[in-house]
């Protein structure tokens, strides 16, 4: 059987996965929250399962792994200036089931992977869901508040109190979800607000609910760079903070969830406070 490094494959593989998780910062009873640009880690054996599993290898039984699933309810531009769905198209949008309910595919590809894994968990506010799998997949999806779903009692807000991390696998940095914690937690005025209709699954059909929370589509004040937590993010590492590395083929970041947040937290109140 010929060898396949004779004629130039070459194949990223989980136990590669593994030990460059171990080697980025990511250990035994972590709980990390992962944002993930499948195509930048190489060619994988077993898709983006692959990273699942050795993302599992390293944090163990103990450990969580999470993702921002969201939904891919598609319907936005279907709603009024004040939120609402019009009566005309209610009956033909699929309401929110966090069992079954598609994870948005802006995200790439990983949350759907995850959220499918036997044994995950989903938490059941649409817009900021999020799955998870492990040890304490259950209390993090447990109870996610419809309003403001990325504030207090959100998993992002237990994500940062049982000492989380967040790990970017080749994702930019601006879309590091977490940072929606922050701009819910900053003392600054002027917060965009956003009020959406969204149809709850239920076993006597949808509920109709209107759900507000801070606008997380765009910068949550006026005169922020659409691309700003980029720049958060940045000025972390720049500080000394965080681990830069490489998870396969793609340029990776380790961070400390409580210590970003509180970074970030500072940075939006000093300009806006």
């Amino acid at each position: 059987m010929q060898d396949p490094a004779q004629d130039g494959a070459h194949f990223v593989t989980r136990a590669g996965l593994s030990a460059d998780l171990a080697r980025i910062g990511l250990g035994a009873g972590d709980m990390v929250m992962v944002h993930a640009a499948m195509s930048r880690v190489g060619r994988l054996l077993n898709g983006p399962d692959a990273l699942i599993a050795a993302l599992r290898d390293v944090v163990g039984r103990e450990g969580t792994i999470l993702a921002y699933a969201d939904w891919d309810g598609a319907y936005g531009d279907l709603l009024d200036e004040d939120g609402h769905v019009p009566e005309a198209w209610r009956a033909h949008i699929p309401p929110f089931d966090p069992a079954a309910s598609r994870a948005i595919r802006d995200n790439g590809v990983l949350p759907e992977f995850l959220r499918t894994t036997p044994s995950a968990r989903r938490s059941g506010n649409p817009g900021a869901s999020m799955a998870a799998l492990g040890a304490r997949a259950d209390w993090i999806t447990r109870d996610h508040p419809l309003d403001y779903g990325y504030g207090e009692g959100s998993p992002l807000a237990k994500l940062v109190s049982a000492g989380g991390k967040v790990l970017m696998v080749g994702a930019p940095l601006d879309t590091m979800t977490l940072l929606h914690h922050a701009e819910h937690l900053a003392r600054i005025p002027g917060k965009r607000i956003l009020r959406i209709e969204v149809p709850l699954a239920t076993e006597t059909g949808p509920d109709w609910r209107m759900i507000e929370e801070f606008d997380t589509g765009d910068p949550v004040v006026a005169g922020l760079d659409d691309d700003y937590f980029a720049t958060i993010v940045s000025e972390f590492l720049e500080s000394g903070q965080g681990r830069r590395g490489q998870v396969g083929s793609a340029a990776s970041v380790l961070v400390d969830a409580a210590a970003i947040t509180g970074f970030a937290v500072a940075w939006l109140e000093r300009r806006f406070g």
